[in-house]
């Protein structure tokens, strides 16, 4: 028995509508964030923020921790030994970038010194290869200074092999940025 043509027409069209529901469905369930009210909505400006607005103020990342106050003037690097931290300084005072480092087993002492030397890439002396080192002090026939290890590892010194090491071991990322940054003359004022 022949369908009427009615039949094949209306089943269709349900096949049609029931396959943009499921579209629509994952469509708005895979969207990222609602939709931006338009401006002048006057139901958005009165809708109280959501839960989802509130945890997004907890997850903003913390104040930048500031340059120490007695590290000078100018264009500088400050290396802050106990808190195992560096910043690169503009002639204006504003830390332009600050960053961690895993600290060397010799320290040099609290003082200014200015970039004495620069090697692209070098073996360290713990035999690690390293890259963007930026020379400033020597302590004991030690020298000292900030470089990244070409492998990424930002291994913690130890003083139990009692090799005397005096790289300041920072990212390959902040690496970069403190060679192009610490130009041969420029400070570097260490404090505790």
């Amino acid at each position: 028995m022949p369908a009427k043509s009615s039949t094949i027409v209306t089943g269709l069209t349900a096949a049609a509508l029931v396959a943009i529901g499921v579209l629509g469905y994952q469509a708005s369930a895979s969207a990222a964030d609602p939709l931006a009210p338009v401006r002048g909505d006057a139901r958005a400006a009165d809708k109280k923020p959501d839960a989802r607005d509130q945890h997004d103020k907890k997850d903003k990342p913390p104040a930048p921790v500031p340059v120490p106050a007695q590290s000078g003037a100018g264009k500088r690097v400050v290396y802050a030994l106990d808190a195992k931290r560096v910043w690169l300084v503009g002639a204006n005072g504003t830390a332009q970038r600050t960053f961690t480092v895993t600290p060397s087993t010799v320290h040099p002492a609290p003082g200014t010194y200015p970039v004495s030397s620069r090697s692209v890439s070098v073996t360290g002396s713990d035999g690690v290869a390293i890259e963007h080192v930026v020379r400033f002090a020597g302590v004991d026939g030690v020298a000292i200074g900030f470089s990244a290890a070409v492998d990424g590892s930002t291994p913690t010194p130890s003083g139990a092999s009692g090799k005397k090491t005096g790289g300041i071991r920072e990212s390959r990322e902040d690496g970069a940025a403190l060679w192009d940054f610490a130009v041969r003359g420029v400070k570097v004022v260490v404090v505790p």
